[in-house]
């Protein structure tokens, strides 16, 4: 139970109200009281972060209207029904409604207690899974998760904005840990498909058999993927393992849809197969439908002080998950981020961050020391290396990521970073200028 944890109790006697509100707020609770259903309706909407809690038997708009009007504005709304001596069949009713449970008076109010912890639990879930859907479906918010300022981001951000837009199949290819899984929603989000079906498969997840049968059916319970998906994107991960005969099944689905294409297919090569690439897997009329357009992303050695940036946003988050400062970043530390080759890519740098986090708020350990461990735990996998970069470009990125996390830790306070980095302001400025650094980003 967090503290956004709140309970809307409606009951028209003054006393109930304030008895269970007592009780709810000892338990942790925040709780609200209304003496009537229309004057919780007023201010209870479909994003309400709580549970209702509601009698029955009132004047005016009784429980039962109540709990109708609630559902309709939001199914997912737990609202826990009190009963008084006869009302259990009303009770059922409410339950067939849709109703999280009853409790009939007198209750006991560690059950009660305990009921609306359940049903806090479960609004909860429902909240984060409701707000997760519709950050996969926001193109804008997923944008964004494309941090970085590096040439080959802003090359695939301004990509990604065409493709999007374009009816046309994409095959996505790349490094592991490169991100295309979320490159394939942003397609999907800030197309004209933004609000049809995203459905996600991935190639080497089941046998032959059944991957044919979810993907093409017929299946026992619901549609197969292809029906599923249809006026939307189908996205199919691994496809590189895609079996030969469920390829010639894929191709006739694409064939029959004609131009242009119904359902929109991305296509994700992952390299599961290190003996052939995606091209050398597929039969060449279905990669060439395929690869009508196609991404590569960028490794993470390629996109130099992104990988800064990258580090500091990761470490502020967990740094904030786990109630640790996280880690300021020496010189020398910047540098080895720098010229690590990151095989494993964002998502090796995203765990190094949380390492470096709980390093932290432990007092031990070093940047070095987790790079090393790193390296000895890929020490059997083949390496890729880095290209030397002049020390002039290390330091230029590690001085305007020490400018970028002053200002930002101080809210944009010239007087503050002066003092901290012992600059001048003329000085500031110029650095400010140089690595195209605003204040007005920082207020």
């Amino acid at each position: 139970m967090t503290e956004q944890t709140r309970i809307a109790i409606v009951d028209d006697e003054q006393d109930m109200r304030q008895s269970i509100s007592q009780w709810l707020a000892l338990s942790g609770f925040r709780t609200e009281t209304y003496g009537s259903g229309e004057e919780a309706l007023k201010n209870l909407g479909s994003e309400y972060p709580g549970v209702v809690i509601t009698d029955i038997r009132m004047p005016g708009m009784d429980g039962m209207t109540l709990l109708r009007r609630l559902l309709s504005q939001d199914s997912s709304l737990p609202v826990i029904m009190i009963t008084g001596h006869g009302d259990v069949p009303m009770a059922v009713e409410a339950m067939q409604l849709g109703a999280y449970d009853f409790m009939e008076k007198p209750f006991n109010p560690d059950r009660l207690t305990e009921l609306a912890r359940r049903a806090a639990a479960t609004r909860k879930l429902a909240l984060d899974n409701r707000a997760l859907r519709r950050e996969l479906s926001d193109g804008s918010v997923l944008m964004r998760k494309l941090i970085g300022t590096s040439p080959p981001m802003e090359r695939l951000r301004e990509d990604i904005l065409d493709l999007g837009q374009a009816d046309g199949h994409v095959l996505i290819d790349g490094e592991t840990g490169t991100g295309k899984t979320l490159v394939a929603h942003a397609l999907h989000a800030v197309g004209p498909r933004a609000g049809r079906t995203f459905a996600l498969l991935s190639c080497a997840a089941l046998t032959e058999s059944d991957l044919g049968t979810k993907l093409f059916g017929p299946t026992e319970d619901g549609l197969p993927l292809v029906e599923e998906a249809r006026g939307g994107t189908l996205v199919l991960e691994d496809i590189e393992a895609l079996p030969i005969s469920q390829q010639a099944r894929l191709l006739t689905f694409i064939n029959d849809q004609g131009t242009p294409a119904e359902t929109r297919i991305v296509a994700i090569c992952n390299g599961s197969d290190p003996s052939k690439s995606c091209e050398q897997a597929l039969r060449s009329d279905l990669y060439y439908r395929l690869a009508a357009m196609k991404l590569t992303l960028p490794p993470l050695r390629a996109r130099g002080e992104d990988v800064l940036t990258l580090f500091t946003h990761f470490a502020e988050g967990y740094g904030e998950e786990y109630g640790a400062q996280p880690p300021q970043l020496a010189a020398q530390e910047a540098a080895q981020l720098l010229q690590a080759p990151w095989p494993g890519n964002v998502r090796q740098l995203m765990n190094l961050a949380e390492r470096a986090v709980l390093q932290q708020r432990r007092g031990t350990g070093s940047i070095a020391s987790l790079l090393m461990a790193d390296t000895e735990e890929q020490a059997q996998t083949p390496q890729v290396t880095t290209e030397g970069k002049p020390l002039k470009e290390y330091v230029e990125a590690f001085e305007r990521m020490l400018i970028d996390n002053t200002m930002r830790r101080h809210r944009g306070s010239i007087q503050s970073v002066m003092d901290e980095l012992s600059l001048p302001r003329r000085t500031l400025n110029e650095k400010m200028a140089k690595y195209s650094l605003s204040r007005s980003n920082y207020l």
